[in-house]
C-alpha cells in the first residue's frame, strides 16, 4: 500500500522541497538509502537493533540497503531487518562464502516482478554488484538499482558506465538509483554523469553520521518531476546505529501522467 501525505516525517531531518503539492489521484511514496555498515555504529558496536530501529522511524516501503553482513555467526542481518520491518528482503549478494554473504540488499513492502543482480567488480579490487528489480506499487513499474561503488576513481569510471547501460536498456514508468556512490567530489565526472542521465538533484551529506561532511550517499530518480523532497535523517538512533546517516526521497506522482502509461506497454 502506497503512503498518503499524512504519512510524510517531518521530524530529526534536513529536508530540501522540490516541488508544489500533487493532484489528489497521486500515489506517495518514500524511497530510502542507507550504508549500515555492518550494523556496527559510531561507537564500534554491533547492534542490528539499532539499524532496526533507525527502519522503523523511517516507516518507508522501499530502502536500499549497502553492507549487509550475513556473514557472521551471530546470524543474518538480512532475514533479522526483513523481520523486524515486516518487509521482503531482496539480496544482492557481492561476497559469498558457506556460511552467507555480504553486500546490498532491498527492501520492499510492494510484489517484486523481476529480480537480478549484476556483477560490477573491477580487477581484484572487493567486490561489488547492482541489484536490478521491479516492483508493482499500486500498479506502476517501479525498477530499482540498489548498488555500492568500489573506492578507487577507476572502478567508479567502469561501474558508472556499467550502472547507465542497465538504466538506458530498460523502459520504465519510473527509475530510481539507490546506494553509497563513493564520491567525495560533487563535480566528479561520475556524479556529472549520472546527473546528465538523471537531472542533477539535490545531495545532502550523509557521512560521517555525527558530524556529515560529504554526500557519499544519493538517490536518482527518473522522471525527476516526481521527487517532492530530499532529506538526510537525522535522529540520535541514526547517529549511533551506523557511521552514515540514511538518505530519504519523498516521492509523489499520478501514474497516468508517468512516461507509457497511455500505451500500456509498462503498466501493470
Amino acid at each position: 500500500m502506497a503512503q498518503t501525505r499524512t504519512d510524510l516525517m517531518e521530524n530529526r531531518s534536513t529536508e530540501v522541497e522540490i516541488k508544489s503539492a500533487a493532484p489528489t489521484d497521486t500515489i506517495y511514496l518514500r524511497v530510502v538509502s542507507y550504508n549500515i555498515h555492518r550494523c556496527v555504529g559510531s561507537d564500534g558496536k554491533r547492534r542490528p537493533q539499532r539499524v532496526a530501529d533507525v527502519l522503523s522511524e523511517l516507516d518507508a516501503p522501499l530502502v536500499a540497503l549497502q553492507e549487509v553482513d550475513s556473514l557472521e555467526s551471530d546470524g543474518s542481518q538480512t532475514d533479522y531487518l526483513a523481520q523486524t520491518t515486516g518487509l521482503t528482503a531482496i539480496a544482492g549478494p557481492a561476497i559469498r562464502n558457506g556460511k552467507g554473504y555480504y553486500g546490498n540488499v532491498l527492501l520492499t513492502r510492494y510484489p517484486v516482478i523481476q529480480n537480478e543482480c549484476f556483477d560490477i567488480s573491477v580487477h581484484r579490487w572487493e567486490p561489488r554488484c547492482i541489484i536490478n528489480a521491479v516492483v508493482n506499487v499500486d500498479g506502476v513499474a517501479v525498477r530499482v538499482l540498489v548498488t555500492h561503488l568500489g573506492l578507487r576513481a577507476a572502478e567508479r569510471r567502469s561501474q558508472v558506465d556499467r550502472l547507465l547501460k542497465i538504466c538506458s536498456s530498460n523502459s520504465d514508468e519510473l527509475l530510481l538509483v539507490a546506494g553509497d556512490i563513493n564520491e567525495w567530489a560533487p563535480l566528479s565526472p561520475r556524479i556529472r554523469a549520472l546527473d546528465a542521465c538523471f537531472g542533477k538533484l539535490p545531495a545532502p551529506r550523509t557521512f560521517p553520521s555525527f558530524l556529515p561532511l560529504v554526500a557519499l550517499d544519493r538517490i536518482w530518480v527518473k522522471p525527476k518531476t516526481v521527487l517532492r523532497s530530499i532529506r538526510v535523517h537525522k535522529s540520535w538512533h541514526a547517529r549511533i546505529a551506523s557511521d552514515h546517516l540514511p538518505i530519504v526521497a519523498e516521492l509523489a506522482f499520478a501514474p497516468a501522467t508517468l512516461a507509457g502509461a497511455q500505451d500500456g506497454e509498462t503498466r501493470l
